[in-house]
């Protein structure tokens, strides 16, 4: 495996990890301290980064007056986070065993514990991302083995997970938090994961057109 193929998988993992976390659970003081130090990452919070209010409050105080209401309202309260809402004609969420996504995750023995998680489904938008996150994990372990069979059949999973699923239904949710957004994190967060997601899906998109052949991918680049 070439070094800018490890580099691009590497990245899908750290950013799905992100985001997945982000999507998750409240931001607390470190999370906030990382992306704050990290150039790369605060770019993609480029409203936060300008935030008048990150000059008017601590970080703890922050997070208690701001980030965390607004994380209780657009992924707790007032939205609703899981896929089975917006693909159900009824917008009623599936909770049981008949909920598609958790289908899946019981055949690749991905196991959700969703009162850890603070979820009521599988089909929630942190647990698809970090489905995400461990199938890119996998695949760059094969790839780092040299087992590009396996590479490949976790690339075709990821690339139909997001066609199936993901791009089904979270750009109208992301876009509504957007929407409905009370400070410039939660804004940038949901502009940060819309866009992501279109250009993995994009990559995705490219290599399932090479066959899944990344060296053909990567002639294609250069």
């Amino acid at each position: 495996m070439n070094d800018e193929l490890k580099q691009e998988q590497t990245a899908r993992i750290n950013i799905y990890a992100l985001l997945s976390r982000l999507t998750m659970s409240e931001v607390d003081e470190g999370l906030l301290k990382s992306i704050e130090d990290d150039e790369n990452i605060l770019s993609f919070f480029p409203t936060y980064a300008k935030w008048k209010k990150r000059d008017e409050y601590k970080s703890k105080e922050l997070i208690e007056r701001y980030l965390n209401v607004d994380f209780t309202n657009l992924f707790l309260l007032h939205l609703i986070p899981y896929e089975s809402f917006y693909m159900r004609d009824d917008q009623m969420m599936e909770t049981g065993g008949d909920n598609p996504v958790q289908a899946i995750f019981n055949a690749f023995e991905f196991k959700v514990e969703l009162d850890k998680a603070r979820v009521m489904a599988a089909d929630h938008i942190g647990i698809e991302l970090e489905f995400m996150y461990e199938l890119c994990k996998a695949e760059l372990k094969a790839l780092e083995n040299g087992d590009k069979e396996i590479a490949l059949q976790l690339a075709q999973l990821q690339y139909g997970f997001m066609q199936d699923h993901i791009i089904e239904w979270m750009p109208m949710y992301l876009m509504n938090v957007k929407n409905e957004a009370g400070t410039a994190f939660y804004f940038d967060l949901a502009d940060f994961v819309l866009e992501f997601i279109l250009s993995d899906f994009e990559y995705l998109d490219r290599l399932k057109k090479n066959e899944f052949n990344y060296d053909a991918l990567a002639e294609e680049k250069a």
